[in-house]
């Protein structure tokens, strides 16, 4: 029995599948296949035998307390005699899914566990073996990968761009987001890059809650007319995982949501451009120096809306609206809002589209009257709306609404200082006690009513008896 070979250690061209998913199941307590196992030798600095399994979902509670608790899914032999399975190093975080076994021969055997996990040799076994895994990971049918993979491991994919800088071109190309080139299937960055247009050299992203909110951003409206591709970013990690890269395929990332959006235009449609922002220029000085003077950094001609009437632009290094709710959130929770509030309150960037009916209106009544208060109100209405739609959060949503009503009643020809009717008062109705009382009452005086009576006729039969 002793002469039989653990299944690491035997060369991989002579184990079968079968073989495979029995040991996973077996070591592994798991009822299912593996989605995808590596069977390999390092050598070199240190020599080692390993198998690595992807499960097919994910374990139950992968995320609770990430980072503190200890992984059981990598076994560590050494010389084939099991060691621990207790290790916080043995694979980084975001790879807590990973189960193997590691055996090693260059790894002293008679040394305490706490000795071992500091010894140097671990960090080259943890390099090589988060290196097989990506490879591994990388070799999933695309399919598989897509409709399996990524559901249940997609978050740990972004966990290890955010984290694992030497790592990070290779775990790149793993992720997977939505677009706007297809309505459900999800797309990598090298197929981004494959469709982009040509002289495009920016990879354009917008983050929402939702792919719904997202794709109905204002922010998406041009570039979507112009043919180009947005990626959707619609989970908490997404943005953080994007600001992560600095680029990828030579190609940097634009948040839509903030400045910087610039198309190739010809001379022409550049004269024609400066045109337009010299007629409106009266109402973006109007807009900044008066209307919004404590609420915007400037108000700017948009070259990216088509259909809205303007947005709420943040600077490079501001938050967009999807970013300051995660933040705020986050801030609440651990009570700790400093950073916070300064980036929450700094000042963005407002614009206009020339060419809706609203701001050219603006534009016409503020040259007639710049004090009219009713496009002041108009203007305010415009910025706490652009402010929602932007994505971000209103401090006052009473001030909001308030104004909302008074644009209503003027609408409707209903004067802005006309009173709620006041409500008929209505009589106090008669309570069950105070019926209770008022029976008991009455039954009270018909109680004296009686023995009155019976007194009288007392009285009279005892004078008939006297006077016989």
């Amino acid at each position: 029995m002793n002469d039989i070979k653990p299944i690491w250690q035997r060369p991989s061209k002579e184990v079968e599948e079968d073989e495979y998913k029995a040991f996973y199941k077996s070591f592994s307590k798991e009822s299912d296949d593996p989605m995808a196992y590596i069977h390999f030798t390092a050598e070199g600095e240190v020599t080692f035998k390993s198998i690595l399994f992807v499960p097919t979902s994910a374990p139950r509670g992968l995320f609770d307390e990430y980072g503190s608790k200890k992984s059981d899914y990598i076994k560590l032999y050494v010389r084939r005699v099991f060691i621990t399975d207790d290790f916080h190093d043995m694979m980084p975080k975001y790879l807590n899914f990973v189960k193997g076994v590691v055996d090693s021969d260059d790894l002293p055997l008679n040394v305490s566990r706490e000795t071992l996990q500091q010894h140097k040799l671990l960090k080259v076994i943890r390099k090589k073996l988060v290196r097989k895994t990506l490879d591994m990971i990388k070799k999933i049918a695309d399919d598989k990968y897509n409709d399996t993979f990524w559901k249940e491991f997609g978050t740990n994919i972004k966990l290890g761009v955010i984290e694992d800088h030497s790592n990070r071109t290779r775990l790149a190309k793993l992720l997977r987001f939505q677009s706007s080139h297809h309505p459900t299937d999800i797309t990598s960055l090298d197929q981004y890059v494959e469709r982009m247009k040509e002289k495009q050299d920016k990879i354009y992203f917008m983050a929402g809650s939702s792919r719904k909110e997202a794709e109905s951003s204002p922010f998406v409206e041009r570039l979507l007319k112009k043919g180009y591709e947005v990626i959707y970013l619609t989970e908490p990690v997404d943005e953080y995982c994007i600001q992560a890269l600095p680029e990828f395929d030579g190609k940097r990332f634009q948040n839509v949501a903030k400045e910087g959006v610039k198309f190739d235009e010809s001379e022409k449609t550049k004269e024609s451009r400066e045109a337009v922002e010299k007629e409106f220029e009266p109402l973006l000085n109007w807009m900044k120096d008066k209307a919004l003077k404590d609420k915007i950094e400037k108000a700017v001609v948009s070259q990216r809306l088509t259909e809205s009437p303007c947005a709420l632009v943040a600077s490079q290094y501001g938050w967009s609206g999807n970013m300051e709710r995660i933040m705020k959130a986050q801030a609440y929770q651990t009570g700790k809002d400093i950073s916070t509030n300064y980036y929450a309150s700094q000042k963005k960037t407002f614009e206009i589209n020339p060419r809706h009916p609203l701001i050219r209106d603006m534009l016409r009544r503020i040259k007639e009257d710049e004090d009219d208060k009713t496009v002041l109100d108009l203007a305010v209405v415009l910025f706490e709306t652009a402010t929602l739609r932007s994505g971000y959060l209103l401090p006052d949503t009473k001030a909001y609404g308030d104004r909302i009503e008074r644009m209503l009643r003027l609408s409707l020809n209903i004067d802005p200082d006309a009173k709620v009717e006041e409500e008929p008062e209505e009589e106090p109705e008669e309570t069950a006690e105070d019926t209770t009382e008022d029976t008991e009452q009455d039954e009270d005086e018909e109680m004296d009513v009686g023995t009155d009576e019976e007194e009288e006729t007392a009285k009279e039969s005892t004078a008939e008896k006297d006077e016989l």
